[in-house]
């Protein structure tokens, strides 16, 4: 790469939900040899973002933050109600990436995760209407708090409105506001992609943020991911941003089930993360 790309990882690797206390994860996570840790953010209440700001800069780590979009919070449900609790949720979490110095929110926040159904094309135009308008509401807000959003497509057994690269470029140019941006996940593309590199090369410089794990979502470079073609995306596009690996323990259950990991994926935690690091720095920094 032109660049020298950062590596991180979620804290979903190892717990959920992200509170003050998971900030003993970071010496860990520092150890192993990331430049970055992940924040999902279930419950904005459970984290002081001083403490966890301090713990970071302890631990000369830098820091991205993702929203978490369940039932509750969904831009394209019939009651303006739910979109009330998202905006409002939204609202913390852009407070608390300014707390922690981060420039934008990562996430599909367009939509519930999970909500993928076969409707009428007159229901998915008047949804996909309802998710443009409220995220340009969303934009406003970002741009007033000096952010920007990441807006991630997700397999089509997680969402029926985005699934590819092209698909969130044509949301992107409809929302038509500057604070409107893109995360490709690994996970997801190699479900739905035809091309992976010409994937990166559809959202271009919109692109600010980009998730791995395996198209399995094991370790990197143990699945049927195309990481030469990944790895040539990334650099036709001079991406600047980090590589962040992102999948999930199976010893939360409720976290587990949700996104049908049914096994462990490796001897242990610590280890997917080691190994994953190893195989993205000899595939990307060579």
């Amino acid at each position: 790469m032109k660049n020298k790309i950062n590596f991180g990882v979620s804290t979903w690797l190892w717990q959920s939900p992200f509170t003050t206390d998971s900030i003993t994860l970071f010496p860990k996570i520092k150890k192993l040899g990331f430049d970055l840790v992940e924040i999902p953010v279930e419950d904005p209440k459970l984290i002081d973002a001083l403490e966890v700001r301090k713990a970071l800069n302890d631990n000369g780590l830098e820091v991205s933050v993702c929203g978490v979009f369940g039932p509750t919070k969904d831009l394209t449900h019939e009651d303006p109600k739910v979109h009330r609790q998202c905006f409002d949720y939204l609202e913390q979490c852009f407070a608390l990436c300014n707390a922690l110095g981060v420039t934008f929110l990562a996430g599909p926040m367009y939509s519930a995760v999970g909500k993928a159904r076969l409707v009428s094309q007159e229901q998915r135009k008047k949804e996909w209407e309802l998710a443009v308008t409220n995220l340009q509401k969303v934009c406003v807000t970002a741009d007033t708090n000096g952010l920007s959003i990441a807006l991630e497509p997700l397999n089509r057994f997680e969402s029926d409105m985005v699934n590819t690269a092209e698909d969130v470029m044509r949301m992107v140019n409809d929302i038509n506001h500057k604070a409107a941006r893109v995360l490709l996940d690994g996970f997801h593309m190699t479900i739905e992609e035809q091309n992976i590199r010409e994937a990166f090369n559809t959202v271009s410089d919109k692109l600010i943020h980009v998730q791995v794990s395996e198209n399995h979502r094991g370790i990197p470079g143990t699945g049927l991911t195309p990481w030469q073609d990944f790895k040539m995306g990334l650099r036709d596009i001079d991406y600047k941003g980090a590589v962040v690996i992102e999948s999930f323990t199976p010893e939360i259950k409720e976290l587990a089930a949700a996104v049908c990991i049914w096994k462990t994926m490796a001897k242990s935690q610590d280890e997917f993360a080691q190994k994953g690091l190893e195989f993205l720095k000899r595939t990307f920094n060579d």
